[in-house]
């Protein structure tokens, strides 16, 4: 009974490392989970230069070479409130990645209350007049783009989507 039981260990710990990429797998990463449906998927990820409501110059393409995480939000989007202090977690937890989030609140006021709030500590761009929605093809909230260090669309994450999939997604475009 021992040796069965020793070898179901071994057997676990080979599924776990295969499952984590570490089997043997060539080095490639994993497959991204599941996107939300986007016309933008493998598409050069929009371009913006807008000033932050912390005062700072945000762009995407000063971040070249790097995963680049835009998160579209809101203060009525009730999934929002489940969302934000994951991505703020993420922001905290993660320093080899950037995350941009944009707050399509109506005015700036209420889009600083949910950066008080949450204590998002990455830079977020209020975009008042939803151009930058517009560009993103938003059609919902919240919505997570996953730019690769290339600058395209990898990934794109609609209220139904969750962190670990967010995580999958940008181990899954790192170089």
């Amino acid at each position: 009974m021992h040796q069965r039981t020793e070898l179901t260990l071994l057997s676990s710990i080979a599924l776990a490392l295969a499952l984590a990429g570490c089997g043997g797998g060539g080095g490639k990463p994993a497959a991204p989970p599941p996107s939300t449906h986007s016309s933008l998927l493998g598409k050069p990820a929009p371009e913006f230069r807008r000033p932050a409501m912390g005062g700072e110059s945000v762009t995407i393409a000063s971040s070249k070479g790097k995963v680049v995480v835009v998160k579209f939000f809101a203060k009525y989007c009730e999934p929002c409130k489940r969302t934000l202090p994951a991505i703020e977690k993420l922001h905290k937890d993660r320093a080899d990645i950037v995350i941009i989030g944009v707050a399509e609140d109506e005015h700036e006021a209420e889009a600083r209350e949910v950066v008080q709030t949450y204590g998002l500590s990455f830079p977020v761009v209020h975009d008042a007049s939803n151009v930058l929605a517009a560009r993103w093809r938003v059609r919902e909230l919240p919505v997570t783009y996953v730019v690769d260090g290339q600058g395209n669309v990898a990934w794109v994450g609609g209220p139904e989507r969750t962190e670990s999939e967010l995580v999958a997604a940008i181990e899954s475009t790192k170089p």
